[in-house]
């Protein structure tokens, strides 16, 4: 699959990425994952770019389905990329302009369900201390996003996407398979957040 990489750039599944496209190599993975299932990976740049792709790409990335994409008359693209998976790199691939890798889809590890219901309720705990003090539309919004996604596995994914800002952070988030440990790390931030040490 084709894959986008970015530096410093993390999408979680369930989160939305805007993108401007204007490389010719990524207008050309664009118009041809148009052509097909719209879905390319997006991965995060450990170091400055090379053709040995491995050595400068994290293992692990998210692949995402084109919600919207409008073509400028220069060629140019804006577009929102919809995350679906996190996916594991597992060989960089020639032939192709732009990146092109095999994939595989990296699960998260399941909770039981007396656990996803703690987990879920100590992170939207931790949600909504935060948000002491917002303006009541913004906390509303929030709450109807976090109603939306009642399961931890995606109610993490969508804090982090919303909440975390710290690029490696987002990175060790997207790159942990245990939800609990995922909870930790969020709760922990946001911790940080309402402390002011962030």
């Amino acid at each position: 699959m084709g894959a986008i990489l970015l530096p410093d750039c993390t999408l979680f599944p369930h989160g939305a990425l805007p993108l401007h496209i204007f490389e010719n190599r990524y207008r050309q993975m664009l118009s041809e994952a148009l052509e097909g299932d719209c879905l390319f990976c997006v991965g995060r740049l450990t170091s400055e770019e090379t053709p040995e792709y491995h050595d400068c790409t994290a293992e692990i990335g998210t692949a995402g389905l084109i919600r919207t994409s409008r073509e400028q008359p220069d060629g140019r693209s804006d577009l929102i990329l919809h995350g679906v998976c996190r996916v594991r790199f597992t060989e960089w691939l020639p032939g192709k302009a732009y990146p092109f890798s095999r994939i595989e889809p990296v699960p998260s590890l399941p909770l039981r369900e007396r656990d996803a219901t703690t987990e879920s309720r100590r992170l939207r705990n931790a949600v909504e201390s935060v948000l002491l003090g917002f303006p009541d539309k913004i906390v509303k919004q929030v709450e109807a996003l976090l109603d939306r996604a009642t399961e931890p596995t995606i109610m993490s994914d969508v804090v982090a996407q919303q909440f975390v800002q710290d690029s490696e952070l987002r990175h060790s988030l997207l790159g942990e398979p245990d939800v609990s440990k995922r909870i930790d790390l969020i709760v922990d931030h946001l911790r940080s957040l309402r402390s002011g040490e962030s």
